[in-house]
């Protein structure tokens, strides 16, 4: 499936862009004195292109800082006024969008709490019907690819041409390293879709800790991704929000000069070859895996099949789990990572417990008949 959108290149709507796009800037606008502060250094940097801040923040829990509201976007336009800095902000409603536009906001994004909202999103885009300002979409809070997609399809149908993407991770579900798992799979399939939309990464939300940054810029560069928000603070430990996942000026510019850009292509010959041999290789052993897994598919039918015969219930739990730990257990043989395994069988098991309900479907329909 492809989705065509009418959209414009990111360098043509970010002037002077010629690397990934830099956008840096506080969580929230605490004050005049800070945004200022965060921003002059941020200047001294060529490769930060966007200030962004924090004007109204979305909590999960009332009585918390919600942000300071449209004193904030004075701040901001000060900042654009005194730095050269485009600015940036985050909109959840169509009043947001309005006060926005008012103080002359370059760029606005829609955070992950309303893109889970077609209604939100739609309310915004009838607000944006004949504006022509940057518009970004960040992935909502769950995996959910089409309503992503549709976000962003609202969006574009408002006649919002420059429009671009954020991945900022989605909830986990379970312990894990970051604030919300990247979860790489997904925006590449929107990448794939939507092959000229821009996608910026957001390592700070990823991460949720100051630690991880580095490695998911990295991560999010190699994957050919159009650029970075990195949230800053002159005192990060003390800021109102999201203190962890917020690093200093000074810090930032230390990571962004170890990021490597890493080139799409290049016209060595002799790489080229190399690389068309592995790739090969690749294809060769693609087509075994798949000619093995509808083997595979072919003896589930079998065993659907000779439980129906018998009045055997289709799921065996103890079966389930005696295949995942033996497979595991396999898998680190072949210094295959446990969770990789574990997430190739779930999907093998969903598929094959389908494919069985399907045989005995059919085959009670047969016998009905």
């Amino acid at each position: 499936m492809k989705v065509n959108l009418n959209l414009s290149p990111i360098e043509n709507w970010i002037p002077g862009l010629t690397e990934p796009l830099v956008i840096s800037g506080p969580c929230s606008a605490e004050s005049e004195e800070q945004v200022m502060a965060v921003a002059r250094e941020l200047k001294k940097n060529p490769k930060i292109k966007v200030f962004r801040a924090g004007i109204w923040k979305p909590r999960t829990r009332p009585n918390s800082f919600e942000g300071i509201g449209e004193v904030g976007l004075r701040w901001l336009k000060r900042v654009k006024e005194e730095t050269g800095l485009l600015t940036s902000v985050e909109v959840a409603k169509a009043s947001h969008v309005e006060l926005a536009l008012k103080y002359d906001v370059d760029i606005i994004w829609i955070g992950a709490r309303t893109s889970v909202n077609p209604f939100s999103v739609q309310e915004i885009a009838d607000c944006l019907k004949g504006v022509d300002i940057p518009v970004l979409v960040k992935n909502p809070i769950n995996p959910d690819l089409q309503l992503w997609i549709g976000a962003l399809e609202r969006i574009n149908q408002a006649g919002i041409t420059k429009l671009g993407a954020i991945h900022r991770g989605f909830s986990p579900l379970s312990d894990s390293e970051y604030r919300n798992e990247p979860m790489w799979s997904i925006p590449l399939e929107l990448q794939r879709i939507i092959p000229n939309l821009p996608i910026i990464c957001d390592p700070s939300h990823i991460s949720g800790n100051r630690i991880l940054i580095e490695p998911v810029s990295q991560k999010a560069y190699d994957l050919q991704m159009n650029g970075v928000m990195i949230e800053s603070h002159m005192d990060p430990d003390n800021a109102l929000s999201d203190a962890k996942q917020q690093i200093t000026p000074k810090t930032l510019e230390k990571i962004l000069d170890r990021l490597i850009i890493r080139k799409p292509e290049t016209s060595d010959v002799d790489f080229e070859l190399r690389l068309k041999e592995l790739r090969q290789k690749i294809d060769k052993i693609d087509h075994d895996i798949l000619e093995v897994m509808g083997a595979r598919m072919q003896v589930a039918e079998e065993i659907a099949l000779h439980k129906k015969e018998h009045n055997i219930t289709i799921l065996q739990k103890g079966r389930y789990d005696q295949i995942m730990n033996d497979r595991i257990e396999q898998g680190k043989k072949f210094l295959l990572k446990e969770e990789f395994v574990k997430e190739l069988y779930e999907m093998i098991h969903e598929n094959s417990i389908k494919r069985q309900t399907e045989v005995m479907n059919k085959k009670a329909a047969e016998n009905a008949g």
